[in-house]
């Protein structure tokens, strides 16, 4: 029991993600990445604040140091690929490109604030302000990230920023890195695109919902546990 309850959040996240990924290799998906780096350095994680002007939240901190500086995951389940088991039709669109890179922050960041200068400056525009005060650390793909909510403490929620201001900008995911984290492993290691996850979100404020109706019947189907 002892050593349950003083296992590192990043253990359960590895088992869940092994014991997930087996499960679509098994029934016939498509696995292209499942990459986990070693940890950052101290040093490296100082490098980086110091160019981005900002101190990393506690929790993503923390992970960066004791788990890995980068992760990339990336599975589909292939429309036009004939899978070992009957698949649900809403579920052959699933599929995940995920993943943070301690060195592409402060590419991914420089991009973010060239977009705020040339469309988002005014901070009296509700839409406009959800992007101040914000440090992106996933790119989701056209246009849209995950980014840490810099206004709330040091160790910050995670939210979604949509670049078309649409589907999920603003939403919040976890109340910080570790719980998005507990939360995204939870629910089966969807891609992080608001098309997908907007399933397991039941209004902006809620947070990935492990324990959704939703959620429970997609677990249920993909694991079968």
């Amino acid at each position: 029991m002892g050593n349950i309850l003083f296992m590192k959040p990043w253990n359960a996240w590895k088992v869940r993600l092994d014991k997930f990924t087996d499960h679509i290799w098994e029934i016939g998906g498509d696995i292209e990445e499942v990459l986990v780096t070693k940890p950052a350095t101290l040093q490296q994680v100082e490098e980086i604040e110091k160019k981005l002007g900002v101190k990393l939240p506690l929790s993503f901190r923390e992970t960066l140091l004791q788990f890995s500086s980068k992760i990339q995951i990336s599975w589909s389940l292939m429309e036009d690929v004939e899978l070992i088991v009957e698949c649900p039709q809403e579920y052959r669109k699933f599929n995940c490109d995920f993943g943070w890179d301690l060195k592409d922050l402060i590419r991914i960041n420089r991009f973010k604030n060239i977009f705020i200068k040339e469309y988002h400056m005014n901070t009296d525009d509700p839409i406009s302000k959800v992007w101040h005060n914000k440090l992106i650390f996933c790119d989701v793909g056209k246009g849209d990230f995950l980014a840490f909510d810099l206004t709330e403490g040091p160790d910050c929620p995670v939210v979604y920023l949509s670049r078309n201001n649409i589907q999920g900008h603003g939403y919040l995911l976890g109340k910080n890195f570790i719980d998005f984290m507990d939360r995204w492993t939870a629910i089966g290691c969807l891609g992080p695109d608001f098309s997908q996850i907007n399933r397991f979100i039941s209004s902006s404020t809620k947070q990935l919902d492990p324990n959704g109706t939703y959620a429970k019947k997609w677990i249920n189907w993909i694991i079968g546990d």
